[in-house]
């Protein structure tokens, strides 16, 4: 590995000075387990590393009336380890599950696994889904993005030099609300995902109709897509399998995914929609307040 500078502020302005001082060739570390490793093999050679886990606003983890706070620094076993988060927002939880092993999960972050902004990330398809947006402080102060709109090309996101992701805000869940993510991958545990899905669910009172829905997808273009119009299709629809046929179809119509060693394009559309109709079914189980028959990872 190059060799480099590492400093460790403490304030987020000093951070965001910091970063703005460097003008792009300072990366930030957050759990480490993306950047490291591509630091290692060369991918990345920043100047500057500069540790953020000792900023305060970056470890906010607070779920509320209003919704959920999530720092950008939180690991992900405190994440899945947090009662009212597990019960609320089930995707989320879902893909913190799923990211490495017990070690990496204690260091990886959310927030870096946005940022690395790789389309099979395991986690951007559950923010999108639960309508997470994205805060971002930098030398200008602080923007918000919606969580659908951050990734902008494999590897490329909205970031500007000098911006950090402070943290993740999402809004409240309704009554009858159920979420869940999945994946699939060639073995059972420890892979990039051929294809993820996200998806959240609003029912009526009587658990019989889709209020509203949102769908995300990983792994199938070259950032993670939120399916519009396969979520819309289900608003006002009794829950069956013809109306959740019809959305997986909407949903496989968006994805452009590659052909590669772990996937052809065929098998990546199909798996789409294989995928889409289970994870919907999922959450609508837990929108019923049902026990999901799940094991993370399969």
């Amino acid at each position: 590995m190059h060799a480099f500078d590492y400093q460790a502020p403490t304030t987020l302005a000093d951070a965001v000075a910091q970063l703005a001082a460097h003008n792009g060739s300072a990366r930030p570390l957050a759990g480490g387990t993306d950047l490291i490793d591509q630091m290692r093999v060369g991918r990345h050679r920043p100047e500057v590393v500069i540790d953020i886990k000792k900023i305060a606003e970056l470890h906010v983890l607070e779920q509320s009336a209003s919704g959920l706070r999530l720092g950008a620094a939180v690991p992900c076993y405190q994440i899945y380890g947090h009662a009212d988060i597990v019960a609320q927002y089930g995707a989320l939880v879902d893909s913190c599950h799923i990211i490495g092993g017990i070690q990496i999960q204690s260091r990886a972050t959310v927030g870096g696994n946005l940022c690395n902004s790789g389309p099979a990330a395991d986690t951007t398809p559950s923010l999108i889904a639960l309508e997470g947006v994205c805060v971002i402080a930098g030398p200008k102060g602080q923007r918000e993005v919606p969580a659908e709109a951050f990734c902008t090309g494999p590897g490329k996101n909205v970031l500007e030099p000098g911006e950090l992701l402070v943290e993740i805000r999402f809004p409240a869940r309704p009554p009858q609300s159920g979420s869940h993510y999945r994946r699939m991958i060639p073995r059972n545990e420890m892979d990039i995902a051929v294809v993820g899905v996200g998806a959240s669910v609003v029912l009526d009172d009587a658990g019989q109709n889709f209020v509203s829905a949102r769908i995300a997808l990983g792994a199938v273009a070259p950032t993670p897509l939120l399916a519009e119009a396969a979520g819309a299709s289900l608003a006002g629809q009794p829950v069956s399998e013809e109306s959740i046929a019809q959305a997986a179809d909407l949903a496989c119509s968006i994805v452009n995914p590659i052909t590669d060693m772990r996937g052809a394009k065929e098998y990546r559309v199909q798996v789409t929609r294989v995928l889409v109709q289970r994870v919907l079914r999922a959450a609508v189980t837990r929108a019923r307040g049902e026990q999901l028959d799940y094991v993370p990872g399969h």
